[in-house]
Order: C-alpha cells, then structure tokens, then sequence
C-alpha cells in the first residue's frame, strides 16, 4: 500500500519509530539496527515500508533502504518466517552479510537472532539459496573499489570474485559469514591486490 514514508522523525523506540507526515504521526516496526543508524528526533527520513494487513491489525514495517526492504520481503516467504522474525534477523546482520550467510550455509550467524533457532535458520537457506545471486551477494562488497576507481586487472567482476575467495577462506577456517563479509568490505584493493593479501589485510580486521 504504501512504498515509502517522507517525514519528520518524532520518536524512536526499541523496535518502533514514529513518522509524521503531513500532521499524521505513523507507526513504524524497524530493527534495532535501523534504529541505531537514524538521524535525531525531528531530522527528515524516507523509509521504505512493508504493509501487513490481517483482521485485526494494520502494520507497517520500516527499512532505510530497498535493499534491506527487498531481503526482508524474502526472508517472510520462509515458513516459520514472519515479520516480527524477519526483523529480528535484519538486527544481528545487515543485508550483505545475510546473504553471504546464505550462499555459505552460515545457519550459526542466522541463528543468533533472538526466537531463530537452527533449523529455521537451515530452512532460511534452503528455502532462498536460489533466490540469491552471487551479484546480490557481493553488493556491497566493492564500495572501497569503486571509490579509489580501481579494479584488479581493470574488472569488477574480477574484483569480487577475489573478495568471495577470501571470504570463503576465511569462513572454512572458522570466522562467521557476517564477520568475514564485514572484515574484506573494509579491505581496499588496488591493481598488485591478490586473494592472498585481501584474506591477510582482511585476518587483521577481524580482532
């Protein structure tokens, strides 16, 4: 129903914003990681909503970006997944890191949102592994790239197949998904970077 709210930011609770727009003060559901990123009381915010509607309630869950909208849409397709899950997944990992968890089978880094236990975060996986490509998966993954406009061998998909390498090598040798994922986004690579020495630059971010 509604795509998105542009307005006032009146109040922040734990779990619960609250938007006015044009004199109408809306209700919002977001994670606690959305509400540690907002701006202060009475800044301007866009949030992107998902409207629910059931017999006897009317809610609007709030997301800063379409992308956070977009995996939060898929995980509620996931059986033993509503709303209120989806959220409590979006606030231990950001979308990025979710899903790589998903391409690596990473059940352990869902699993520690609050009421996700392991076999629902194993259903996660098995039910979106095919709705996830590996360009969604690495796309936040070159930001430090594209800033400095440098790529290895002049690609990007080159790039990102080198920041997966080492991603996966460091989630065999025990770090999370999210860790890792966290741990190379902060790596820059310029034209002499090897898989080599992201997975060293990237081992140096992860104490």
């Amino acid at each position: 129903m509604y795509a998105y709210l542009k307005g006032t930011l009146e109040e922040i609770a734990e779990d619960n914003i609250v938007v006015e727009v044009a004199n109408i003060g809306y209700n919002v559901k977001v994670s606690t990681t959305t509400t540690e990123v907002l701006p202060g009381i009475g800044s301007e915010v866009k949030i992107y909503t998902y409207t629910l509607v059931r017999e006897d309630s009317f809610s609007l869950y709030g997301f800063l970006t379409r992308d956070d909208l977009e995996i939060f849409k898929k995980l509620i397709t996931v059986n033993g997944i509503g709303p209120k899950g989806g959220l409590a997944i979006l606030s231990v990992m950001n979308a990025d890191a979710l899903r790589f968890a998903i391409m690596a089978g990473d059940a352990k880094s869902i699993a520690k949102a609050p009421g996700v236990g392991n076999k629902t975060a194993e259903r996660v996986i098995l039910d979106l592994r095919d709705k996830i490509s590996f360009e969604d998966t690495l796309h936040g993954l070159g930001g430090p790239v594209e800033d400095a406009g440098s790529t290895l061998t002049g690609s990007a998909g080159t790039d990102n197949m080198m920041r997966k390498e080492a991603i996966e090598a460091l989630v065999a040798l025990g770090y999370s998904a999210s860790d890792a994922t966290s741990a190379v986004k902060k790596v820059e690579v310029t034209e002499d970077t090897t898989v080599e020495s992201i997975l060293k630059a990237a081992l140096k971010h992860m104490f």
